[in-house]
């Protein structure tokens, strides 16, 4: 593993802090120019590593999740070919440099530094746990206990459930710290500026996201009841408001608008079709109507101003949200605790739905509507289960089916197809194979920059291989 450990930002602002208002003489003979992490505010190094964090959640594997999982299309170039399953190595080397350089060492040297200060202490932790769990998520076994440890330059791959559970560990320790920390105004903190409520909260909905990836839902559903409360509280990446430029705006929106101009989009995906009210496979009921829904996720494959919705310059890109948090207990009360809960879970998203709070302005006058399901409409012949199957299995497909619609822009659907093939393959949103291909991803490739430099591992297992926890 490339070993980089510190990744500092804003440079120039710090060189100036350098300068004494008291003596212009004062330690002459001394290199202005040699900085060491120790001269850096542990805060500094806050907003670099969120930053970092923003492109492994929502960058370049992201949109790849996307088109392994139903949700966009790959029309031209690069995307053609990885829509097609041709995936190389190399287009993780970005991400894989996001978590293990631009976070994980960064989270580090801000618990050296503030040791003291418990609401950073708290937040580097759930960032780095968000960062590491992620990349367990996609690869599978990855290196993590030996990262950041100067005399091992090439760190084991951990097992996979083995990473799950020290990121889950790392949770339980953000979670005290915060509690023991206070909030105050941290500009530095472009999530949630210093809000500790806020990080308890994402906390917790991370805790429950990786007990539901290793198929753990009584505990899954026991954090969740503390994660995320409301949309307000929802981890998303806020584009500046007033940023018209590359690197300030949504990624997706950047993509297109820069040389990837018509190679990748939505139209014609099973998404769109599941949520259109013409197709043959729509998810619109007497109780559903995802006309807005439908407008709002529309991504003009061509670029610019024409982007309106989701991908829109200023649009917030969501990580860990309000929908996921209320999805996973609707999905593990409906395995773990009993019908009518579960149902009292889905009904509350809908509610939320039902106000549009999930539009921007472009679309907050179109027409949608999420009226509250009853246990009727699981029954056999109801309008959510027309193919007479057991209520409470209904249920779950609906669940799923929202999990999928609402997880759009996240790796929820992709990630939600691999935990379920095996033990649960009624329940998948049966999207279909992309052409070429003869069967679905169960991965994504690890990078080629760690396959070159760490001795520990000589190839990738590739696309299909099952990662531990969906075997």
């Amino acid at each position: 593993m490339q070993k980089i450990r510190y990744f500092l930002l804003m440079m120039v602002v710090i060189s100036m802090s350098l300068v004494s208002c008291e003596s212009l003489v004062d330690d002459l003979n001394d290199n202005p120019n040699k900085l060491t992490p120790e001269d850096v505010g542990a805060d500094l190094f806050l907003t670099g590593a969120q930053l970092a964090n923003i492109i492994a959640q929502n960058g370049h594997l992201n949109r790849i999740a996307g088109m392994y999982s139903g949700q966009l299309i790959g029309y031209a170039s690069l995307y053609s070919n990885i829509y097609g399953y041709n995936l190389s190595t190399v287009e993780s080397n970005g991400v894989w440099r996001s978590i293990y350089v631009g976070v994980i060492p960064q989270m580090h040297q801000i618990r050296r530094d503030a040791s003291d200060d418990m609401l950073l202490v708290g937040i580097s932790k759930v960032i780095e746990a968000h960062a590491i769990g992620t990349a367990a998520t996609l690869f599978g076994d990855v290196p993590y206990r030996e990262v950041d440890v100067p005399e091992i330059p090439d760190p084991h791959f951990d097992p996979q459930a083995q990473v799950f559970q020290d990121a889950i560990e790392l949770l339980d320790e953000a979670i005290n710290n915060l509690n023991d920390g206070v909030s105050r105004n941290l500009d530095k903190d472009i999530y949630f500026g210093g809000d500790k409520d806020k990080w308890i909260q994402t906390a917790y909905t991370l805790k429950a996201r990786y007990y539901l990836q290793m198929k753990q839902y009584d505990k899954a559903y026991q954090e969740a009841r503390n994660g995320i409360a409301s949309d307000a509280a929802s981890m998303k990446f806020y584009p500046p408001t007033e940023a018209s430029t590359n690197g300030n705006q949504n990624l997706f929106y950047e993509v297109l608008a820069g040389s990837r101009g018509g190679d990748i989009g939505n139209e014609g995906s099973y998404l769109m079709g599941l949520i259109c009210p013409d197709s043959s496979w729509s998810r619109n009921n007497a109780k559903t109507n995802e006309n807005a829904r439908f407008w709002y996720y529309e991504i003009h494959e061509e670029g610019g101003p024409v982007n309106q919705g989701i991908i829109a310059a200023q649009e917030p890109m969501p990580m860990v949200t309000y929908a996921e948090n209320q999805l996973i207990l609707a999905e593990c009360a409906a395995r773990t605790v009993n019908f009518a809960t579960a149902l009292g879970h889905l009904n509350d998203l809908r509610a939320w739905l039902n106000t549009g709070g999930f539009l921007n302005d472009a679309f907050a006058d179109s027409t949608y509507g999420y009226e509250a399901y009853d246990a009727t409409d699981f029954a056999n012949g109801g309008i959510e289960n027309p193919d007479g199957i057991d209520p409470t299995r209904a249920l779950l497909r609906e669940i799923i089916e929202e999990r999928y619609v609402s997880g759009f822009g996240t790796y929820i659907p992709f990630n939600d197809v691999r935990r379920l093939r095996k033990d649960d393959s009624d329940l998948i949103v049966p999207f279909p194979l992309n052409p070429g291909g003869t069967q679905q991803p169960q991965r994504l490739l690890y990078a080629f920059t760690e396959l070159n430099a760490n001795g520990n591992i000589n190839e990738d297992p590739g696309l299909y291989a099952v990662t531990p926890v969906n075997q």
